[in-house]
Order: C-alpha cells, then structure tokens, then sequence
C-alpha cells in the first residue's frame, strides 16, 4: 500500500471517527430531535408569546410523526418500480412513488438543524396546511423556527391549489403581475418554471423557520434519511452520492444567521462538481414536494362546492344566496374567480353554465386591502440579537410590509429579483399581496367544524399578517372597511366604537389600496351568507381528506365571530416613520410612506 493510498485510508478513518463521536454526543435519536443548544431568544413584551406555545409545538411534532409514519408505510406498500419505456418512466407507480417522496420530505423533522421543525409543523393538513397552533393564530400570527423562538411576519399560507399559480409575469397590456408564490411572489418560477416548487425551496434556509445556514444541508440530511432509497429510485441512483466534509453534521445543526458564517451562503466547502450534485438534489426537493402539494391528497377539489357543479350536491338556501351574492354584490368574484361572470348589479343573476369545472378561486394576482398594521406580529420585536448574533428585524416598528414592492426592490424581508427590468414597477405595487385561492380558507379539523364563534370552532388568522380572525371579520372588513374608517391605528379606535365591527384603523400601506371593496353596502344576513358559501370551499365533502383526522388539539368555545380575538387586542405603539431601507429604497414609494 503506497503512502497516498495510506493517507486515504487514514482521512477516512478520521472521518468515520468523527461522525461517530457526533452521535454519540448527541444522545438522542433523530426521530425525537436534540433539545435546543442556546438559551431559548424572548425578545417579547408579555402576551406576545402565548400561554402554551411550548406543549402545542410538541402537538404538532407528535402529530407530524403521526403523518410521517403513514407515508413511510404508504412506501413500503408500494410495488418495485420498473423504468419502461423510451425516455424512461417508472411504470404503473410513478406517480405515485414521487408524490410519496414529496410527503416524507414534507413531514421529516431532520430537515431542520435542531431536527425539530418540518415543513408541516407550519402546515398541517386539517387547517387546509395552514398554520395548525390556534393560539398562535390568535396572537403571534407567524410560527417558530427551529430556533426557539425566532418567527417570520407572515401567516402561514396554505398548500393547497398553490401549485396552479403560473411563473411570475409582468402583463404589460394590463400593466399587472400575475403569478408567483409567496405573498410577495418571490418564488417566481424563473428557473424551475414552477413556482410552487421554488416556494419549497425558501422555508428549509429561512432563518426564521427550518433554518439550515446552507442549501446542500438538505442534500446531507436526505442522504441520512430512512427513505433515501425512494429518492433514489425517482431521480436515479448515486443521486446524493455526495463527497461531503467531516464539518458538515456541525455546520448543518447550527441555524442560519449565525454570526459564525460570517455572511456566507454557501458555509459547507463541496468541490465544485459535488457543490452542483447538491444543487441539483435541491431542486429535486422542490419537485417532490411540488408533486405532494399538486396531488388529490392535498389539492383534492373534493368540495361541496365541486358537488354542487357535478350536480351531485344542492346548496342550502343561505349557501346559495352566498354564492349570488359572491358573484353579485360582494364583488368577490372579481379577483376569486369562481368560473362564471361577475354580475353586480343587484337584479342581476348569472344564469349561465359553470366556465369551469375546477374553478381555482384565485386571479393569480396582488392586491392591497389596506389591512391594519398588526402590533401582536411578533416580528416587530425581534430588534435584539439572539444566541447566534442574528437579529431579524433591526427596524422595529418602522418595518412596513410592502409586498410585492418590497421584492420588486430586492429588499429588507424579501428576496432579489431575477428581472431588472421589473424594478421600476415597484411603486405601483407598494403594499400588494398575492390573492390566495378562497378554497379550504374554512377548513377545520372534523371536531372543531368552523372557524367561527362561538363554536366549538379553531382559530385562524386571516390576510397575510392575521389581523382578522374570522370569515364573518374578513367578509365585514371587505364591506365595510371605508365606511367606518378612522385615522387611528389598531388598539386606539374612539369609545363607543368596537374595532373591527365599527372602526377600522388606517392601513399599513395606504398607497394602491383596491377600491372595488370597502364599502359594499351588504347586510349582516348577506355576509353570514357569504361566509356560509366560503364554508362550502373546503375538501373533503366528497371523499374524506387525508389526514385531516390527526389534530389533537382542543376547539376553542364562546364569544361572537364579530368580536373574535378582540380580548387580546393590544394598542400599537407611536410608530417611527417608515426605515429609509424599506420606504426609502428606490425606486421610491408614490406617495411617501410614513
């Protein structure tokens, strides 16, 4: 044996050892998650953080394990895969050998660093894979990550039907985007050409949520992981055969952000050709979860509403008044579109037949609703470093969302643009937010059939920062926001009003707020209606849907729907001006923001 070859064996020794010793020191088994190595970050006043955060995360993680469990023997039942056919294809189980893959990856807790947060724990399947913490709804509005207890500024938004929106376009007739994922539309689907699957790829090395410091993380975990075999049976043999370093298990199990990564995107030091190997496995990530997010199991269009245009289900009375008055008078349709006409004129009736059979309830477009600034959005205090030197919000209360103005900028919160040419548009967008399919915005777990007071019902958030908390709020914001509009913000509305029901405090972003809602002149009945036909958007009427039984949580009782989550208003501080990094960035916001 020649002293190279010597040399080899003795690094690969040193390796095994090392790794060796990494397990022994954890302690504890992948499948349970090592507990937390830093003090647990609590930048928050009291009352932002509710109550029972730590048991209702560990819920939610037995639940995901619950979910995990099924698919793995959903794996193990599937037949072997033979590639016929000429390009090759796995017969007969194709389909559904990835859409498996996808779910395992969705549900594993190691795609994290702590080994403690998957994907579902922010979106599990009876909230329509929304966020499944109801307190968390009522009050904090975005989840941990798996540095506890660093959050994002967003709610969670739902998987379903997500898969639809086409990749981010600037239609220059229209002078209007269309397209994309996340509220900002920052997934835009330039390089994958699906936005869903670029969607998949933000929350793994999001500081705030799954948190690993780099992409090829996920590469090493799923090298590790039981189901590797799937993997490599849907994208080929050898596919994570990746030369990683004995630094990576270190690397990966600290969260991103750390002031020890000195910046760098890329701390893990692959060879180039194995740095484009785990490039690769990335995108077949997002792929896989793509391929979960776009099948029956989630996107299931399983309705009563999807009955109701088979001719296999009669809406009730209210359901149907709900249903003309969402086409008619409450001007819903104009943006989620439901197939057919819009007719507002209140003698009007669409008579026509369905224009669609899969209505997707969504114009794949943005909008400003000219939503409150919500001051119980944890992110607003996240102004201190936590243990790893990371501070996610320097600005404090003189962050503003923009939206979709905020990526066209490549800014604070958002990501960078792929098209130059689209920075120019920003202030025209200032404050815009992807309109989301109004599909399974009702969805609840089967013991817990609403999200309305007083219930038994589960708490939601609604829009992209969860001011509003319920359908009978959201419909009445709509109706009624300029009506009772006043020059106050959230927490300060005058005595003898009640926020929400005859105040609405001024928006966060006043500039092109959508004017075709605000004052629509609707009846209490009429958005009771309106909320009772919403209700029928939720799959599993038809065939039930799956894993919506694995909430083990408790409803929540009492109150009004009109006044919910109002006894933990809080007031908004005196706001600072907008940072000169957010409102300031060019191209400048038209008007200024203050």
């Amino acid at each position: 044996m020649n002293r190279r070859t010597l040399a080899i064996v003795a690094a690969v020794v040193v390796c095994v050892l090392a790794l060796l010793m990494t397990l022994v020191e954890r302690k504890e088994s992948p499948r349970s998650g090592p507990a937390l190595s830093e003090s647990v970050y609590n930048p928050y006043p009291p009352g932002i953080l509710p109550s029972d955060l730590d048991s209702e995360i560990a819920r939610v993680l037995r639940e995901v394990d619950v979910i995990e469990d099924r698919a793995l023997a959903r794996w193990h039942g599937l037949r072997h895969p033979i590639l016929a056919g000429q390009p090759p294809v796995l017969s007969n189980i194709g389909t559904e050998a990835t859409e498996t893959l996808g779910e395992l990856m969705l549900f594993d807790k190691n795609m994290s660093p702590n080994r403690n947060q998957a994907c579902a724990s922010c979106h599990m399947p009876y909230a329509g894979f929304g966020g499944p913490i109801p307190s968390v709804n009522l009050t904090m509005i975005a989840y941990p990550g798996t540095a506890h207890f660093r959050v994002g500024k967003r709610i969670p938004q739902r998987h379903p039907y997500s898969p639809f929106f086409p990749v981010l376009q600037y239609n220059q007739v229209q002078g209007l985007f269309f397209g994309g994922n996340f509220f900002d539309s920052r997934a835009t689907g330039y390089l994958l050409r699906v936005p869903d699957a670029e969607q998949a790829q933000g929350p793994p090395v999001d500081t705030q949520e799954m948190g690993f410091p780099d992409t090829a993380c996920v590469a090493f975990r799923l090298a590790q992981a039981v189901y590797r075999p799937l993997f490599e049976e849907v994208w080929g043999k050898g596919s994570l055969d990746i030369n990683f370093p004995h630094e990576t298990e270190q690397i990966c199990a600290t969260p991103g952000g750390a002031a020890v990564f000195g910046g760098s995107t890329t701390p893990i030091p692959l060879s180039a050709a194995d740095r484009t190997r785990a490039n690769t496995v990335y995108d077949r990530w997002a792929q896989s979860i793509d391929s979960f997010e776009q099948s029956v199991q989630v996107s299931a269009f399983s309705s009563k509403f999807d009955a109701f245009l088979a001719g296999k289900y009669k809406l009730t009375p209210a359901e149907m008044a709900g249903f003309r008055l969402f086409d008619g008078k409450g001007n819903c349709n104009s943006c989620h579109l439901d197939g057919r006409g819009t007719t507002l004129k209140s003698n009007q009736a669409d008579t026509s037949s369905a224009a669609m059979v899969n209505p997707l309830f969504t114009c794949f477009g943005s909008a400003n609703e000219g939503l409150p600034l919500n001051p119980r959005d944890a992110f607003y205090y996240e102004t201190k470093p936590d243990a790893y030197g990371l501070t996610a919000n320097p600005y404090g209360f003189g962050y503003r969302d923009l939206g979709l103005g905020t990526f066209l900028r490549s800014g604070f919160g958002s990501g960078p643009i792929p098209n130059a040419s689209w920075k120019q548009y920003a202030p025209t967008v200032d404050g815009q937010m992807q309109v989301s399919s109004a599909r399974d915005v009702a969805m609840t777990p089967p013991q817990c059939p609403t999200t309305e007071a007083p219930g038994p019902y589960f708490q939601k958030g609604f829009f992209h920062n969860g001011y509003i908390k319920s359908l009978k709020q959201l419909v009445h914001f709509y109706n009624t926001r300029d009506k009772y509009a006043y020059p106050v913000t959230s927490g300060h509305c005058p005595p003898g009003t009640t926020e929400k029901v005859d105040c609405w405090p001024i928006p966060e972003v006043k500039n092109n707020i959508d004017m075709t809602s605000g004052n629509l002149g609707l009846t209490d009945e009429e958005e009771n209606d309106i909320v009772a036909f919403l209700q029928t958007l939720s799959d599993g009427f038809t065939r039930p849907y799956l894993n919506s039984d694995t909430f083990t949580g408790a409803c929540m009782r009492g109150g009004s729907a009109a006044t919910q989550g109002n006894e933990l208003l809080i007031p908004t501080p005196s706001l600072p001006p907008c940072a000169s990094a957010i409102c300031g960035a060019l191209p400048v916001p038209n008007a200024p923001i203050p």
